[in-house]
């Protein structure tokens, strides 16, 4: 059921909540923006202030700017805006994600960002917070994606690097820059460590490490890297490193994209690499489904995905949603 006078309303710019008047994760510039994680569609450039875990505070300013108006709150401390009570919550998406408790003596909503209920190395574990709204996305909310657990993943992973190491070719392993090449660097057998790194994901592994990230051993690739240094080795790239200048320098290579979209054959076809590895920082079919039920909501609101296909397959289980649309990309390719 929808409540009458919401909490939070749903707007050209996103989340806003009047009555603390603030936003949760705005897609345009506002005054005060209260983030749940670091990726790029929800935590953008031009708010006049930010509030966000101390982890994501140091990701926005190593990736938005060192000077942006920011603050910091940590999960589980409750935070009063304006007479509304926030409080961050364990997303388990990425290190420092969170899902956004607002509430007022009337009505609690949970905003959850993107998040995984899946533990991983790298992130704080989801917390499920029971609320009377739940704002969630659905970036992977069909039946066929089932994630597999990071010991499978990995097991399988680490055969295909160990193949590679004995015929001296390396492994060029593609995921996103923050969070996906963290879980891959700490899920990499340490037989094979230092693992080497493309600067984008040097630098975000820097960040996190000063920030209080305990990482396994990484060395960048630089233009002083010598050549004969790079046999056998484990490389872990951005995908848009596929096809660059930079990627042909490491040959002899085999590629494996890191991705939920790796479960669909024609997305790995598409990408061109060698080798699939489905893993993903978002939650899957099952994870998806059971929170929508433990949450104990009066109603759901989808915000990204496969929104529309979720929402019809939520009123056939006889649960009150509604589509929200909105400017969040959930998992791409591209990062």
């Amino acid at each position: 059921m929808r409540p009458k006078n919401p909490l939070l309303q749903f707007t050209d710019k996103g989340i806003y909540c009047e009555k603390g008047d603030f936003f949760i994760d705005p897609w345009r510039p506002v005054d005060k923006a209260l983030i749940t994680h670091g990726h790029a569609d929800h935590a953008r450039w031009g708010m006049k202030s930010y509030l966000s875990t101390p982890m994501t505070e140091a990701i926005m300013k190593h990736r938005i700017s060192a000077d942006i108006n920011s603050e910091s709150v940590g999960f589980n401390n409750k935070k009063k805006i304006n007479g509304v009570n926030v409080t961050f919550f364990p997303a388990g998406h990425i290190p420092g994600s969170a899902q956004i408790l607002v509430e007022d003596k009337s009505q609690r909503w949970v905003v959850s960002g993107d998040y995984k209920v899946i533990e991983d190395s790298i992130s704080e574990p989801f917390e499920l917070v029971k609320c009377d709204y739940f704002i969630t996305e659905s970036t992977f909310g069909l039946p066929v994606y089932h994630w597999r657990t990071d010991e499978e993943i990995f097991g399988e992973l680490n055969q295909w690097i160990a193949e590679n190491t004995e015929n001296k070719i390396n492994s060029v392993i593609l995921g996103y820059s923050l969070g996906k090449a963290q879980r891959l660097l700490q899920g990499i057998d340490q037989s094979f460590l230092p693992t080497y790194c493309h600067g984008a994901v040097y630098n975000m592994n820097e960040v996190l490490s000063e920030a209080g990230m305990d990482l396994n051993d990484y060395k960048p690739i630089t233009r002083d890297t010598p050549k004969d240094e790079l046999k056998g080795k484990v490389i872990i790239a951005p995908p848009s490193a596929l096809g660059t200048p930079w990627l042909r320098k490491l040959k002899p290579y085999k590629t494996a994209m890191a991705s939920g979209w790796m479960t669909l054959r024609g997305a790995r076809r598409r990408r061109n690499a060698d080798k699939g590895i489905i893993l993903s920082d978002h939650v899957d079919w099952p994870g998806l489904n059971a929170t929508v039920k433990a949450v104990e909501a009066e109603h759901i609101y989808v915000t990204h995905g496969y929104s529309d296909i979720y929402v019809q397959y939520l009123k056939e289980q006889g649960i009150d949603a509604d589509v929200v649309k909105s400017e969040y990309e959930g998992e791409t390719e591209t990062e």
